[in-house]
């Protein structure tokens, strides 16, 4: 079984409402920061790179950066994943439409995109889904690979 997690996007994540903001807000739900790497707490605003694949099998390397600097006198604390401009201007990506991350057998990271058409809630696909908040989902499902 393949453990997936699904991110409807937001005008602000796509950059439609001009804000400075760069990067998906990760929520801090056990189910999506399971699937991403520890970052230690005790570091001040640790970070990550993780390698993707399109499935295209275009290569992307986006940045999972946890801002804990509230622990040192700042005011952020939250988990995000930067660098993902490009793809979504490649991929014509608008609010509404999803990205979703998933791992291989090998634990290599997958990347791919669902258009706001397309129904995330079919229940002839096999999928058990797990609404979330902020507008993401873990998705189990043995159709991943």
């Amino acid at each position: 079984m393949t453990t997936s997690v699904e991110k409807v996007l937001s005008a602000n994540d796509t950059g439609e409402t001009g804000g400075h903001q760069a990067g998906l807000l990760v929520p801090k739900e056990a189910g999506i920061l399971s699937f991403f790497p520890h970052l230690a707490p005790a570091t001040k605003n640790p970070r990550c790179p993780i390698d993707v694949v399109d499935d295209a099998g275009e290569e992307w390397t986006f940045n999972y950066i946890y801002y804990n600097n509230r622990l040192w006198g700042g005011t952020r604390n939250e988990y995000r994943l930067t660098g993902m401009t490009e793809f979504f201007r490649r991929h014509l990506l608008k609010a509404g439409d999803a990205v979703v991350f998933s791992q291989t057998e090998r634990q290599a990271y997958r990347i791919a995109h669902r258009r706001k058409e397309r129904s995330r809630n079919d229940p002839e696909s096999g999928r058990k889904i797990l609404h979330l908040s902020g507008n993401w989902v873990v998705i189990e499902t043995d159709l991943f690979v």
